[in-house]
């Protein structure tokens, strides 16, 4: 029953591009989302710039700041999106914090679990760790004792891929980037490939390695009786002929895949890291000192120094 449950928790929180609910297809789709609600006109004011930044929840809590304690904090925020500690930040390393804060409800999903599997307290997750935790000792008795035993080997071969796949550099103990990027594989470009791979498996009945309209249907639908399929489902099966078979053989490919689940879309932390950078960068060398920045910080963090309140007890030990 323990590893059941444990099996339970490992298909929400590692498959991401599986177990959805089968009407709603939009669940396998991986779109970039606005990095704010805010229209971003720079005329008008900065609070695009502030979301994009600081995310939505942290911006609000500095529109609570005077402007000193907003420089303070920005300061010490500088210090760590410049990773490599030479003294400027660079529109990857800008770019990297963006993409990190819009992303933060992942890291601190990943941080709440991350001492259920670092067992020995080293700040990384071997990947026997994680096995040892997730499949316990039937890993060991190759699952024998479980009616399910090829499911569960599959699974189990299955993070280990994904595993080896998010660890970079190869000795198979997982940094916290690393453990995220195996958990949530599909908000990393290197493991973009594998989420295909992935739903290209899940979908591929026939095991040919494509996936047909029938496919692509039953993923989403399966009747029980001779009733008539759903309008939607009709809708859906037009869809697949439509803009799904790019290049009209019946069937979906690798690049076909990729560019359904991840479609080319506008990179908003790109580009919104570039803005800052021209907007600050005052040397013109398309790098920002901690002084470029702190010069520009109202665009960066703002503050209205207003309502005053139980905000102000935050504490914001991360920064």
């Amino acid at each position: 029953m323990r590893l059941l449950a444990v099996l339970c928790f490992l298909a929400l929180a590692t498959s991401v591009v599986v177990s959805k609910p089968t009407q709603e297809k939009k669940g396998r789709v991986h779109q970039g989302k606005d990095l704010s609600d805010h229209q971003h006109d720079d005329n008008k004011d900065f609070q695009y710039d502030h979301e994009a930044f600081l995310g939505k929840e942290e911006a609000k809590t500095f529109d609570q700041l005077t402007p000193e304690e907003s420089k303070e904090r920005l300061g010490k925020i500088v210090t760590k999106i410049d990773k490599n500690q030479d003294g400027v930040v660079t529109h990857q390393e800008l770019k990297d914090w963006i993409q990190q804060t819009q992303n933060r409800y992942i890291y601190e999903n990943v941080n709440k679990h991350w001492s259920d599997y670092d067992k020995n307290g080293d700040d990384r997750i071997a990947w026997e760790e994680y096995k040892n935790t997730t499949y316990g000792y039937y890993a060991g008795e190759e699952f024998n004792d479980l009616p399910d035993k090829e499911t569960y080997r599959n699974m189990m071969k299955r993070d280990e891929r994904r595993f080896k796949q998010a660890d970079k550099d190869g000795d198979m103990i997982a940094t916290r980037d690393e453990f995220t990027a195996f958990l949530h594989p599909e908000e990393f470009d290197y493991m973009k490939d594998l989420v295909v791979k992935e739903t290209i498996e899940d979908i591929d009945k026939n095991g040919d390695g494509f996936v047909d309209v029938n496919e692509y249907i039953g993923d989403m639908y399966s009747t029980e009786s001779d009733e008539p399929e759903p309008d939607w489902v009709k809708s859906e099966r037009q869809q697949f002929s439509d803009f799904r078979d790019l290049n009209k053989d019946g069937k979906m490919d690798h690049s076909e895949i990729s560019h359904w689940i991840m479609p080319p879309d506008y990179d908003h932390p790109d580009v919104e890291a570039k803005h800052l950078i021209y907007e600050s960068d005052k040397d013109k060398d398309d790098k920002l000192t901690k002084e470029e920045i702190l010069d520009n910080w109202n665009m960066f963090v703002g503050s209205q120094a207003t309502n005053y309140g139980e905000d102000l007890t935050r504490r914001h030990d991360e920064f």
